[in-house]
């Protein structure tokens, strides 16, 4: 089942599922998810790795952060960056009460890219977040456009929608990538 935006803010008060929301989305939510904002952006410099045991992702230079008075950045025709949220989340790594006389579940969170990138030519990747994840989000942007294509930092680019898990899980999220952090800076076991 998948939570409406009120329902999402009505939780986060106890459960603080997303911080640092918008005025906007605090306000004024629309549908069943909640807008997340562009705080951190990317560019990727050197080789990855994914191996059986082991992985190392790119290294990482930081080309803009709203929070040292960034406004805006170019992503050129056939750039790809890495874009982090203003917003943090919390899944709960145990079941919660989502609705009163319901059973507790689990939440997972999937994240969609707002239509305007799509209608300018850049492409979204981004991933499902598990029970026990916190932190700021990563995405990926490519222009895969012919164009520039200018992004302001604040600016709301996806959208977060929250859904109840059905059944146990063996385990909650405990991995590398909690915090908020972006890459590995070196070779590391995976678990």
């Amino acid at each position: 089942m998948i939570l409406s935006a009120k329902k999402i803010l009505e939780l986060n008060g106890k459960y603080r599922l997303v911080e640092n929301l918008s005025e906007r989305e605090l306000t004024n939510p629309e549908g069943v998810g909640i807008d997340l904002r562009v705080g951190e952006v990317y560019v990727l410099e050197g080789e990855g790795y994914l191996g059986v045991t082991e992985r190392k992702t790119p290294d990482i230079r930081k080309v803009a952060d709203i929070k040292d008075g960034d406004k805006e950045i170019v992503i050129k025709p056939g750039q790809y960056v890495l874009v982090k949220t203003m917003e943090r989340v919390t899944l709960p790594a145990e079941k919660i009460v989502v609705e009163e006389g319901q059973k507790p579940a689990y939440l997972v969170a999937d994240v969609h890219p707002r239509s305007t990138l799509q209608r300018s030519g850049i492409y979204f990747r981004g991933t499902k977040s598990d029970p026990g994840f916190h932190g700021e989000l990563t995405f990926a942007l490519a222009n895969l456009g012919g164009q520039p294509f200018r992004l302001e930092l604040g600016a709301r680019f996806v959208n977060i929608v929250f859904h109840e898990v059905v059944g146990d899980l063996s385990r909650a999220y405990e991995g590398q990538w909690q915090n908020g952090r972006v890459a590995t800076g070196n070779k590391e076991t995976q678990n």
